[in-house]
């Protein structure tokens, strides 16, 4: 426990897999009630200045909005089950602190992120989109925004948990029995995709949302691995016992006990005993046939 998790840690939400996936729940049901609410609770930083400031927190409704169709439907609500089920594990192995951290700083992040863009914005106004939308950078900024969600932020956890968990198995469309790492590999794949093909707004929310894996990444690898002084110094030991191992095996087809009367060996002969004779002057070994009658080497 580090000395940041003795101090704060009393201050974690328990349960807050259960809380994403309320607020989650709650997005889609607005969704099919109300439609129209979606443009009054976007992470829209030119409104929030503008004393808007419940956008801060009700952003985090959006990442459920959908199709109001039943396949959409159906799928909204295994994806709410199976992120519940991997965000409970994670806060179960990590403890509630250092999940609440992974997930607060991806929404900490995406929160800066997109007053990044409207500070960009506002000084080198993106002349292509404010042509054709009306209302200036008021218009632009309500066309922006919807892309910050918490979507990114549920795909950094899945990544977390795969990354964690590589073999545990999932099942894929709830048919395809799957490794956790594969999932992850097939996710990371889709968006580096999408960061290669979205426009400047996307590739932003995607490195928000994507900044606490590729430090909980490196952290753990270097955890796993070790640094890279630590990493030489143990194969330095590795090659020093296998040298070890090498020098004092003995090279195979050499037998450790041979009858000093037959000259049977254990390679030869392996149901055979063998023992050494206290009464011989000298280390005279006999198999168990000739032990008891030998003629004792004075």
């Amino acid at each position: 426990m580090g000395k940041f998790e003795r101090k704060f840690g009393r201050y974690a939400i328990k349960n807050l897999s259960k809380i994403l996936v309320i607020c989650y729940a709650a997005g889609l049901v607005i969704n099919l009630m109300f439609p129209g609410v979606r443009d009054y609770i976007t992470l829209n930083p030119y409104l929030i200045l503008h004393g808007q400031v419940w956008r801060l927190v009700s952003w985090v409704l959006v990442s459920s909005f959908g199709g109001s169709n039943p396949i959409s439907l159906t799928f909204s609500i295994i994806m709410m089950f199976f992120f519940f089920s991997i965000g409970r594990t994670l806060e179960r192995t990590w403890g509630d602190y250092l999940f609440n951290v992974y997930v607060f700083s991806g929404i900490l992040l995406t929160i800066i992120a997109s007053f990044g863009v409207y500070g960009f914005s506002a000084l080198f106004p993106p002349v292509k989109y404010v042509e054709y939308i009306t209302g200036g950078m008021e218009g632009f900024m309500a066309a922006v925004s919807p892309v910050f969600t918490l979507y990114y932020i549920s795909m950094s956890i899945l990544l977390a948990f795969a990354f964690t968990f590589p073999d545990s198995m999932v099942l894929m469309m709830l048919i395809f029995p799957m490794k956790m790492k594969w999932l992850g590999y097939i996710e990371g794949i889709y968006l580096i995709y999408e960061f290669a093909v979205g426009n400047a707004y996307v590739k932003v929310a995607i490195a928000a949302a994507m900044i606490n894996f590729i430090v909980f990444y490196f952290m753990q690898r270097k955890r796993r691995l070790g640094s890279p002084k630590a990493r030489y110094q143990a194969a330095v030991r590795r090659r020093e016992f296998n040298n070890n191992v090498r020098r004092e095996t003995k090279p195979a087809g050499v037998s450790k006990h041979k009858c000093a009367i037959c000259g049977r060996t254990e390679i030869t002969n392996p149901e055979l005993q063998f023992r050494f004779c206290s009464k011989c002057n000298g280390n005279y070994e006999y198999c168990n046939e000739h032990l008891f009658n030998h003629k004792h080497v004075e």
